[in-house]
């Protein structure tokens, strides 16, 4: 029997693999880190090379531990970190340059133009979009004017680009396949959401040939097959491709919410908050981000997006560049030991502020240090940041959705901080969930792989296996900390003024 699933989870600093069974337990799982590069500030690369091999090593090393049969594994889905761009030779395979990452800002100018000169309403009204370096259309255009003679290779047809899914799966397919889901490509600031195709004045505004862009494709159906002589996945050559979606929506899917007014929140490396609207694209007014949460059988499912550039990576901060803590589990542990953050505040705006601020010339800012301030009052305060950078998104969302949220549903690596869930519940005044298995991302990702191979009929069917771990429910009012907090984000734009 075929009831196994292998997700792929390709993230921001780790590449993972997950097998599930068809009733939505983990078998086995692997995560391999590789390398960030930061060679100017503000500026984030990573090595195209060094994503795909240590995806395909984590697949490989999965599979290995489950003890799971070849035979009895239906189907991969790739779920993907957005927005992050490459370029590769067509004919070869191989990556030219290192890829642009999400978090990168070195187009923040180019994107301040394109506001000055008036197209901002023209492309938020095709990609539900703002002008921001954080989509791949401007790296696209980076790469290409950047590296030698990159743009003329391209206008040649002897170059591909691409985001993080389609890299891997003309990888996987052995360069037959040169294809990215509709939610993937929906953050390109290239393409039209409500014709769901590439807009061709888009991408010559940006200056990106169409002709390099990869096939727009479905979330769900058969997408490739992984070819022979993969490295690490010579044994899994065959194996149908059958689902793709970007991180966030794989994670909203592997949620359950299917229906419209339902959201999540996913805290990783950011937090990203999407909120289903249906089968309509919202009109955001207040910062947030109307996109594609994926299609399938030619049914488009809308939602509204809000993000927060720096969730996890702050904690991150304090254990790598500050080495306040040697664990993650540790910020949460020192966090606990005071009872408030002693007038505190941290905006971890290190890369930016997202929706619904749209700052990209903030930085991170700490305000209230004393000469009592400790630690342990430094960890709450990175978590206490992340918490309520989420809940001026919900609130911009309430406003543009029309609706007060009942329900938080949460997943993601630092959703395992009770602190953090908590203070979330507290801020919000709504219970937060938290399922069983964290791990939505990859497990929306062989949700939609096992929709394509047919082991579930419908979502109904899925619908029935998410599990509750655990509820929060609200205990503290916030609201006077909240009202100190946005006066610290303030502080933080246009930092150089203050």
């Amino acid at each position: 029997m075929k009831d196994y699933l292998l997700a792929l989870d390709q993230g921001t600093t780790s590449s993972r693999a997950i097998l599930f069974a068809k009733t939505g337990e983990i078998v086995a799982s692997a995560q391999i880190p590789f390398a960030q590069h930061y060679p100017k500030p503000g500026w984030v690369e990573h090595d195209p090379q060094a994503l795909l091999d240590s995806q395909c090593q984590a697949a490989a090393q999965c599979v290995e531990k489950s003890g799971v049969e070849l035979g009895e594994i239906a189907a991969v889905g790739l779920a993907n970190q957005r927005e992050t761009a490459l370029l590769w030779e067509r004919k070869t395979g191989k990556p030219v340059g290192r890829a642009i990452v999400w978090q990168c800002r070195r187009t923040a100018e180019f994107c301040t133009q394109l506001q000055e000169q008036g197209y901002g309403e023209a492309i938020r009204a095709k990609t539900g979009l703002l002008p921001d370096a954080y989509f791949s259309g401007t790296k696209y255009r980076w790469l290409l004017d950047h590296i030698p003679g990159a743009r003329q290779r391209a206008q040649a047809g002897e170059l591909l680009c691409g985001t993080v899914d389609s890299w891997l799966l003309w990888n996987l397919t052995g360069g037959q396949v040169h294809a990215s889901d509709v939610s993937n490509c929906c953050r390109t600031m290239l393409f039209d959401i409500h014709r769901g195709c590439w807009d061709e004045d888009l991408c010559h505004l940006l200056d990106v040939p169409m002709d390099c862009l990869p096939k727009p494709v479905e979330n769900s159906g058969n997408l490739g097959v992984i070819a022979p002589g993969v490295p690490h996945l010579e044994a899994l050559a065959g194996l149908p491709v059958c689902g793709m979606a970007g991180d966030q929506q794989a994670a909203l899917f592997g949620q359950g919410c299917f229906a419209p007014g339902q959201l999540k929140s996913t805290y990783g490396t950011g937090c990203f908050t999407l909120l289903n609207t249906g089968s309509k694209a919202a009109d955001a007014k207040s910062g947030l981000l109307s996109c594609i949460g994926w299609t399938l059988q030619g049914k488009t499912a809308y939602v509204l997006e809000g993000s927060v550039f720096n969730a996890g990576s702050s904690i991150q901060w304090l254990r790598d560049e500050l080495g306040l803590i040697q664990t993650s589990h540790e910020c949460d542990i020192l966090a606990e030991q005071v009872t408030d953050n002693g007038g505190v505040y941290l905006v971890s705006a290190f890369t930016g502020l997202g929706a619904p601020h749209w700052d990209m010339y903030a930085r991170g800012t700490v305000l209230g240090l004393t000469r009592g301030s400790t630690k342990a009052h430094l960890c709450r305060a990175v978590l206490e940041g992340i918490a309520y950078q989420n809940a001026d998104l919900i609130t911009a969302m309430e406003a543009d959705g029309g609706q007060k949220v009942s329900v938080l549903r949460v997943d993601g690596g630092a959703s395992v901080s009770d602190f953090m869930m908590q203070f979330q519940a507290d801020l919000l005044r709504v219970p937060v969930e938290r399922p069983k298995v964290v791990e939505t991302t990859a497990w929306g990702a062989a949700c939609l792989a096992g929709l394509g191979v047919g082991l579930w009929k419908d979502l109904a069917q899925l619908e029935h296996l998410r599990c509750l771990d655990q509820t929060y429910r609200p205990q503290t009012d916030r609201s006077g900390d909240y009202a100190r907090w946005h006066k610290a984000v303030e502080r933080a734009k246009d930092w150089e003024e203050h």
